[in-house]
This record gives structure tokens, sequence and C-alpha cells, in this order.
């Protein structure tokens, strides 16, 4: 394993790793143990007690943060003629159907999401092998695959973000910015948490959140007392 830099270490110092911090106490420590000169993305992950394989289990959606991701992400539209256009009107990057599907097919990726209608899924569907392992491809269950394209572009150009279980039962999302506030880190964390809660498969026994963390880009990772985030 590469041996960490010296800020790292410094940084890591400064957390205790048998500690479970409170929500607080996470989020100041977060910021201040980015050891970046970029302004560092903050990230939650929380191991769940699921088995993704049962598709009860295998979660998947999309939440918004009241404070955004801090991030401006570049939206792809697939539709056809005045979606399209309803598309760019609520202020997505590209929108269209036959060229930017020619295009992708070609190598172009100059976007972070893709945003369809319905009838445009089957023509996308024969891009699955590209779009599928890049987590691109647009999904019912994350409000990606619909015709209300105004207000879901609106949505995530605000800051709704998508979330999605890993083979072993992690989910982790972008929460905000080093820059930011500790209230705002807060209340982004809090609002995946409760989503979380939300959608908790009653099939589940027992302890449902095993662990959460927190942690900036490079930076070191901060055990999160979940009772905290209620």
């Amino acid at each position: 394993m590469a041996k960490r830099g010296k800020k790292y270490q410094e940084a890591a110092k400064l957390v205790d790793h048998n500690k479970k911090y409170s929500l607080q106490e996470a989020v100041e420590l977060v910021k201040k143990t980015s050891t970046v000169k970029f302004d560092a993305t903050v990230e939650v992950a929380f191991k769940l007690n699921i088995d993704p394989r049962k598709a009860d289990q295998n979660l998947r959606g999309a939440v918004s943060l009241p404070n955004g991701t801090g991030k401006t992400i570049r939206v792809l539209v697939i539709a056809k003629g005045a979606k399209a256009k309803e598309g760019l009107d609520a202020g997505a990057d590209y929108a269209g159907d036959v060229e930017y599907l020619e295009k992708i097919k070609n190598g172009w990726f100059e976007f972070d999401m893709i945003i369809a209608t319905p009838d445009m899924m089957g023509e996308l569907g024969k891009l699955g092998r590209i779009l599928g392992p890049k987590g691109l491809m647009p999904n019912p269950k994350t409000g990606t695959v619909t015709m209300n394209i105004e207000s879901t572009v609106k949505e995530f150009k605000a800051g709704k973000v998508e979330y999605r279980t890993d083979k072993v039962g992690n989910i982790q999302a972008p929460v905000g910015k080093v820059s930011f506030t500790e209230q705002a880190l807060s209340e982004n964390i809090q609002a995946i948490y409760r989503q979380l809660m939300r959608i908790k498969p009653q099939t589940v026994k027992g302890a449902y959140v095993l662990s959460a963390n927190v942690t900036s880009t490079m930076g070191p990772g901060i055990k999160l007392d979940a009772a905290t985030l209620e």
C-alpha cells in the first residue's frame, strides 16, 4: 500500500478511529481534516444490513439535498422534439435523440447523467454495454426515466443525487463540499439518512444501519454515530 503523505498523516492524527462521532463533531472534523488545495467533495457512506441480491433489498433511488452538492452536473436529455426543447429550457446542457445516441456510441461522454423519456429507452438500451458500467443508464427508480422532463432537470441541477447499493450493501453519496457550513453538511447527511430509513425493506431483521462514515476527497474516514442522525 502506498505510503500516505505527511499532510494526510497529520490530519489522520486528529481522528480517533475507535470513536463514533456525533454528526456535529464529524462535520467539524471532515472540514478540519481536508488536506487538498481544492474544494474537496464530502461523501457519506452507510453500510446496511441488507442483501442486494434480494430484489426488495436492492435499494436504488434519488434524494434532493436541501443545500445541493456544490457541484454543477452536466445533464443530457434524450427525448424527441418538444420534450428535448423542454429539457433545454429547464437548464439541461444537451438535449436530443439520434444525434446524441450516435455521439455516445462514438465515445462522447461530456455529461454526468442522462434523463430520458420512456419512448427512448429502447434505443438507449442498445447502448447498455457502454452506459451500464459507467452508471449512466437512466432508471425509473431514480426518476431519470420520465415524461416530467422540466421538473426532473431542475431537481437534479439543484442538487438531487442518485444512490444505489453496491454488491455488499454499502450506499455512498456526495453531500457537499468542504467549503459548506457545518449546518449545510449536517442537513444534507440527514436528508440521505432519512431517505434510507423511509425505504428500509420490511424483510430486514435486526440492525439496519451497521455503520456510517463521512470523508472528504483524499481525507481520512470519520466514523459517524448513526443515532445522532435522527
